[in-house]
């Protein structure tokens, strides 16, 4: 006995007995789009096509469904053989696309135009206060002679003869699922439903022309390198008039020599020496805005110990308001000293040995090394 004969081909499409033809229909879209060879690449997907397949052959047909209601897979003869008869229609890609082929195609008459892409670098400042740039790129612009129609001025498009304007060719297949139709593009008007049969002479007929345009954009404050921005109707004209296309404008943002951004806070990485971290110092921290921002360094400042400057950041692209500055503190110990230097550091040294008898001496020894290295 062979598979398709053991088969039962209700349980294979998943449906009751009573099923309607529309809900058996449904069943062998869903499997095929599962299992299809061509889609599903895993063991055992062919085989598995082949048995729905063999069974919507039954079902779909009312005088073999009967047969098989009636006789089981005897009633069908040859019919369950594993639906190797694929092969006569080309193989499961021809079967497949003639009964999944959608019908869209493209529409007739003027078609909207290209999106563009290009891309502008701005210095980072500018990228925190926001920017207007001139950008130059080439585009598609409508013909001026025939207003975009292609055709020679005085003349009109015509109708596409082999479409009749509809910019699509409709093809009837027959096949065991019954009779289907094959939507593809009219390859005479390509689509676009008129054929221009006295061409315009400037454009040649296309319709368009190429041309370098020059346009003022404003980029925003609080923008991020690498952010695109959508510059509408500002890609290619469209054919037969057709509106034009949108600019889409990728934004690099040069580095900095001396701030990081981290989302909308600033970062400074500011240095010290150990006297300032141990006892305190005040210091001038830069800012984008040019006029310095006094901080405070508390005594005993750890390394890579953080001061956060409030609204001196980066602004919000989207809502009011501002990042902050962060100021990360590296402590920096010299590899070289001074004769002077080396001998503070040394009787810090046994003070901070002896701490029972450091007293204000550690002061007096931190404030020396402060100024030795100041």
């Amino acid at each position: 006995m062979t598979n398709a004969q053991q088969q039962d081909f209700y349980a294979t499409m998943g449906v009751q007995k009573d099923a309607s033809q529309e809900d058996i229909k449904r069943a062998f879209r869903k499997l095929a789009m599962e299992y299809h060879p061509d889609r599903n690449k895993e063991e055992g997907a062919e085989e598995k096509f082949k048995e729905v397949a063999a069974a919507y052959e039954v079902l779909s047909d009312p005088e073999k469904r009967s047969s098989y209601d009636r006789f089981g897979a005897a009633g069908v003869g040859a019919q369950g053989q594993g639906f190797n008869g694929f092969e006569g229609f080309g193989g499961f890609g021809d079967i497949f696309d003639a009964f999944f082929r959608g019908t869209a195609s493209r529409r007739a008459g003027p078609q909207r135009g290209s999106d563009l892409r290009t891309q502008v670098s701005i210095e980072f400042p500018e990228a925190v206060f926001g920017v207007e740039r001139e950008i130059e790129f080439e585009r598609n612009e409508g013909c001026d002679d025939c207003q975009g129609t292609g055709a020679m001025p005085g003349s009109r498009p015509q109708t596409c003869p082999e479409c009749r304007g509809t910019g699509e060719l409709r093809r009837v297949q027959q096949s065991l699922f019954g009779q289907f139709v094959n939507v593809a593009t009219c390859d005479r008007c390509e689509g676009e439903g008129l054929i221009v049969n006295d061409p315009c002479g400037a454009c040649r007929g296309r319709g368009f022309r190429r041309a370098n345009v020059k346009r003022t954009i404003k980029i925003p404050a609080g923008i991020d390198d690498s952010a695109q921005i959508r510059v509408s109707s500002e890609g290619d004209a469209g054919t037969r008039g057709g509106g034009h296309g949108n600019l889409y404008v990728l934004v690099r943002v040069q580095p900095h020599a001396v701030f990081q951004r981290d989302d909308n806070d600033l970062v400074y990485d500011l240095r010290i020496n150990v006297a300032q971290a141990a006892l305190g110092a005040a210091v001038d921290i830069p800012t984008l805005e040019g006029a310095p921002v006094a901080l405070t360094i508390e005594p005993g400042t750890q390394h890579g110990q953080i001061f956060t400057i409030n609204e001196k950041g980066v602004p919000y692209l989207r809502g009011s308001g501002r990042g902050d500055l962060l100021v990360h503190t590296s402590v920096v110990t010299p590899n070289k000293l001074s004769d002077e230097q080396r001998e503070l550091f040394e009787k810090l040294a046994e003070s901070m040995g002896t701490p029972a008898q450091a007293g204000d001496k550690d002061s007096s020894i931190l404030g020396r090394i402060r100024d030795a290295f100041a």
